[in-house]
């Protein structure tokens, strides 16, 4: 291969899950990245400019670090990323590349009065492909925050522990801006310190002047997910099974532990008991969620059923039904189960409209990462409570 990628893509636009070649002489400069945005060619966390006011910042994940469980939920446009302090022993903020630094102060500027807004860089999300050498993959345009999250909620310093010492790192929401195409000419105007040019996409505009979100957001096509979908990676299907090998012998006490799941996923629940095995009424668990904040929030009842089953056991019609017949007007239904849901009952759940929500052997995996619990030893801990 010869060096004509470099000339691609010098002044190229970004678009949207475009995926952008690199070289393949094996080192690191095969990284697209330096020309494309001018960034440095190693880290996941790359800025322009000076680290007090970075003229734009590039991300870079390969969503598959089981400590820092960066997540793109496409259907919202919210991105979660982890930042960089992620040796114990380290100060939050003494990071080698500044990363947490500049997050921190991206996040307090937009938080702060609105003349500190155009100070803030734009934050530009790239994956890496696994086997596909140094080549990555555009997510999109970033900014700090999300419609509805306060400075509580979006930048949160995170405990994690590694060889039995502890240390903090940032969890960032981000939200992913509707700017499908990002013109080549912009990334210039940025590189010379001009990001509020005619070449800034109009979603970047309203955001820097008016404080408005306007993210990508991706529906999906299909509405419920087949068995692969809901299947956790073979290297994290340990965490399924020894749930599974931990509850063998008394599933009912899986019911105390779906419970948990389920408040971890649903952090507004406000209660939640698991019933009596003998006077359950169909349920294993009730519970109220809450929707709104404050003297206005109204307090919505559902149930609870947790299904402790196996890789080729699928939770069918006839268990949903069980659920289903036994949810009262204005109630809803949330099944946890370490398995998966079968296709018809997936489907009719949706067909019929069904306020059933879906927590399955994937989903459980990506609730436990969150929580910081990321292997076998730390699930194991997790599940002495029950």
């Amino acid at each position: 291969m010869n060096n004509s990628w470099i000339s691609d893509l010098a002044g190229a636009d970004l678009l949207v899950d475009k995926i952008y070649v690199g070289g393949r002489q094996g080192n690191a400069s095969d990284d697209p990245l330096p020309h494309l945005l001018g960034v440095s060619n190693q880290g996941g966390f790359r800025y322009l400019g000076h680290r007090d006011k970075p003229r734009l910042v590039v991300l870079t994940s390969s969503f598959s670090e089981p400590d820092w469980p960066d997540d793109l939920d496409r259907q919202t446009g919210i991105f979660t990323y982890f930042g960089d302090n992620r040796t114990a022993g380290e100060d939050l903020h003494k990071t080698k590349r500044f990363g947490n630094l500049i997050l921190r102060d991206s996040f307090e500027r937009r938080h702060g009065a609105r003349e500190l807004w155009p100070a803030i860089p734009p934050v530009f999300v790239f994956a890496h492909l696994k086997n596909r050498w140094r080549d990555v993959q555009f997510l999109g345009l970033a900014v700090p925050g999300a419609e509805g999250l306060t400075s509580n909620d979006d930048l949160v310093a995170v405990w994690r522990q590694r060889q039995s010492r502890r240390f903090q790192n940032y969890r960032a929401k981000f939200t992913i801006l509707d700017a499908g195409r990002i013109s080549g000419r912009w990334l210039g105007d940025i590189k010379q310190g001009d990001p509020m040019s005619d070449n800034c996409p109009d979603a970047w505009k309203t955001w820097i002047q008016m404080g408005v979100y306007q993210p990508l957001k991706a529906p999906r096509v299909l509405e419920h997910r087949k068995k692969d979908e809901q299947l956790p990676p073979k290297e994290d299907r340990p965490i399924i099974e020894a749930i599974r090998a931990y509850f063998k012998d008394d599933e009912v006490r899986f019911e105390r532990c779906a419970a948990k799941i389920a408040e971890l996923m649903l952090p507004r629940i406000a209660s939640l008991d698991v019933t009596r095995p003998s006077r359950d009424g169909g349920r294993d668990g009730i519970g109220k969620y809450q929707l709104g904040d404050g003297p206005s929030a109204v307090l919505v009842d559902f149930a609870l059923e947790a299904k402790c089953y196996g890789w080729n056991s699928s939770v069918g019609v006839e268990d949903l039904s069980r659920l289903i017949s036994r949810l009262r007007h204005r109630q809803f239904g949330v099944l946890v189960t370490t398995s998966t849901v079968g296709d018809q009952a997936y489907k009719e759940i949706k067909d019929d409209q069904h306020p059933i929500i879906i927590i399955c052997a994937a989903d459980i995996v990506r609730v436990l990462k969150s929580a910081g619990i990321s292997t076998t030893a730390e699930l194991a801990s997790w599940l002495g409570a029950f």
